[in-house]
């Protein structure tokens, strides 16, 4: 099964987390198809970024979101965690 996960990378107590798609039998920070954004929950306010439709379109073909990472892409989809958009 293909699962979309966070993998953890950073400094020893200053975490930063990749969201991937992997096979369900991979290590956590082990092999996996696709880089789909980043986490760092050590900025305030936390940083996040998604490319939701790299997201939909994994979904479609049936990935399983872990159950941080659902909460994630429920919040990307409000624009939390996203850098402001430039006014021009």
């Amino acid at each position: 099964m293909v699962r979309i996960r966070l993998t953890r990378m950073g400094a020893k107590k200053r975490p930063f987390y990749r969201v991937v798609v992997a096979d369900s039998r991979a290590p956590r920070d082990g092999r996996f198809i696709e880089q789909l954004g980043y986490y760092d929950p050590m900025k305030d306010p936390f940083d996040l970024k998604l490319e939701l439709e790299r997201v939909d379109y994994w979904l479609s073909v049936g990935a399983k979101p872990s159950d941080t990472v659902d909460r994630l892409i429920a919040k990307a989809r409000d624009g939390h965690g996203q850098a402001p958009a430039e006014q021009a």
